[in-house]
């Protein structure tokens, strides 16, 4: 019988993928903080119509500007300990299901430990079991 496991999937840093990596959380950081301006902006618009409740709207909007504020803070936190990491070290980047195949006497535990793929450059350089 087959069936569907997690398996993480590591990224071994290097200089390129570090610089990579800061890009990614500069641009994540500022289309978050464009996002911010829209919604002020829109929030000033519809508090001008009449016949609507200013308070609601401010609440709703400010609910969704602060998502997105901690979600600003939330990616300069990783771009500290991105700082902070020297390179050769595994970060986990993600997960992926794979099939994996169980026989009767089969270890469970085994079966269900927790392998990991390892990339480096783009590059498959190792798959744990």
């Amino acid at each position: 019988m087959q069936i569907w496991k997690k398996v993480p999937v590591k990224q071994v840093l290097t200089h390129n993928s570090k610089q990579k990596l800061q890009q990614e959380f500069k641009r994540q950081a500022a289309q978050l903080e464009q996002e911010c301006h829209q919604l002020t902006f829109e929030k000033k618009k519809i508090e001008r119509k009449q016949n609507v409740s200013r308070e609601e709207v401010s609440k709703r909007f400010q609910r969704e500007i602060d998502r997105r504020k901690e979600k600003i803070r939330w990616a300069e936190y990783k771009l500290e300990q991105l700082a902070v990491l020297p390179l050769g070290s595994e970060i986990t980047e993600g997960e992926i299901e794979t099939l994996v195949e169980v026989q009767v006497g089969d270890d469970w535990d085994a079966v269900m430990s927790n392998g990991a793929i390892v990339v480096e450059d783009g590059i498959v350089i190792r798959m744990d079991e």
